[in-house]
């Protein structure tokens, strides 16, 4: 393993700025290796394995190698290291940006004491010696006047609204001995559920800010955060209300983390498709999801990936014939977020398009000359005569007959 490492710092740059935005730690299905780490310094001498060292090559890229051109050098990179099709990486804990979608549970929000009960909260009662065929004895949500329904033969509505448990119980008793024995008017509350729950429960949109809103309870600051820390952070901020929180936290849509298909048109523009990343595309997956090379696209592809600036341009080119037509692996890359794919369009088309866009204006101005030209000889010959506009007859004025009438 201690040998491997070097070799994957040479391939390091090519990826390392991407998978920072998700995190660190990628594991492969296989057993776990190192992945794209190291500097600048770290290409020039790559130890070989055996005890020497590789030294960088320099000169411009040629033919399938990937690369890494940071001026004044290009330095080749370890192709076998790099996440293709047959050993893709998972990719690390995920790291939650704006406008991702959180969905939170409340599993447990009990209120910090003294609570007051206010509408839309639930209390549990229960009375033991209440009427077989009228008990009392479960959830009672309040309504949105502040008051529970106790039933018609416990006198109806109560209100509680701004009232603590303890209050509440001692008016439930109250009103049980009005139809109760005293000795039986025993009655038990307690607070079954919070309105904070509906604050909390749902899906929370991450907004430009990068906080989540949590209604009443404020705002919590989550971009750059991994589920288990957003879960700290929220329990965190809710503990100054509530009673040892306990809230779950899913992603519920991945809106932050997209890769870029641009094709070039040959000279008339350049499209660019912007896809999101699910961690287990290829490039031909991408190329799937814009219908494939346009018909004026020719077969050389690559992959721009992003890193720091001042680390020099990252290529991975890509054999399309090879991936397409023989089905091999080796430049099927695994798309990262950020990665840019880039199909290059036809020389040739190219070059016809440049040539189109100098001759148009001259063949326009031609053709406006020869049009009016055409016209004034024709008047000029023909005239407006008997024969029309256009009197000419294989390039010969036609006469006009003069005809004699006697009288």
């Amino acid at each position: 393993m201690s040998r491997l490492v070097p070799r994957v710092r040479l391939a390091g740059l090519a990826a390392g700025a991407v998978l920072a935005a998700f995190g660190s730690g990628c594991q492969t299905s296989g057993p776990p290796r190192p992945l794209f780490g190291g500097s600048l310094a770290d290409l020039n001498n790559v130890p070989d394995g055996g005890g020497g060292t590789v030294t960088a090559n320099r000169g411009p890229f040629s033919g399938q190698t990937p690369y890494v051109r940071p001026a004044p050098k290009s330095e080749p990179a370890d192709n076998s290291l790099l996440p293709k099709e047959l050993n893709k990486v998972t990719m690390p804990a995920y790291t939650v940006e704006a406008p991702d979608i959180l969905l939170i549970d409340a599993q447990r929000l009990i209120p910090l004491p003294p609570y007051k009960v206010e509408p839309l909260d639930v209390l549990y009662l229960f009375a033991p010696k209440a009427y077989e065929r009228e008990p009392i004895n479960g959830p009672y949500p309040v309504d949105p006047d502040g008051t529970i329904n106790l039933g018609a033969t416990y006198g109806g509505s109560l209100r509680v609204n701004d009232l603590t448990v303890t209050e509440i119980e001692k008016l439930v008793i109250e009103r049980l001995k009005k139809t109760l024995k005293p000795e039986e008017a025993i009655a038990t509350v307690s607070l079954a559920q919070s309105r904070g729950v509906q604050q909390i429960r749902g899906e929370h949109l991450v907004q430009p800010d990068g906080t989540v809103s949590l209604g009443l309870y404020g705002s919590v600051f989550v971009a750059g955060l991994s589920k288990p820390q957003i879960k700290q952070a929220i329990e965190a901020h809710l503990s100054r209300f509530i009673y040892r929180p306990e809230v779950s936290v899913d992603v519920s849509a991945y809106n932050s983390k997209y890769y870029y298909v641009i094709t070039d048109f040959a000279g008339s523009g350049e499209q660019v498709v912007r896809i999101p990343s699910t961690g287990n595309e290829t490039v031909l997956d991408a190329m799937s999801f814009i219908g494939g090379l346009s018909p004026v696209s020719s077969k050389r592809i690559w992959i721009a990936r992003p890193a720091p600036a001042g680390t020099g341009d990252q290529i991975l080119p890509v054999d399309w014939r090879g991936i397409t037509r023989r089905g091999t692996t080796s430049t099927n890359y695994q798309i990262l977020p950020g990665d840019r794919v880039f199909v290059m369009g036809s020389p040739a088309v190219k070059v016809d398009t440049a040539i189109g866009r100098v001759t148009a204006p001259l063949e326009r101005v031609l053709g406006t000359t020869l049009f009016g030209y055409t016209t004034v000889r024709t008047i000029q010959t023909g005239g407006l005569g008997l024969g029309g506009f256009g009197g000419v007859n294989g390039g010969t004025a036609v006469a006009p007959t003069v005809v004699n009438v006697a009288r």
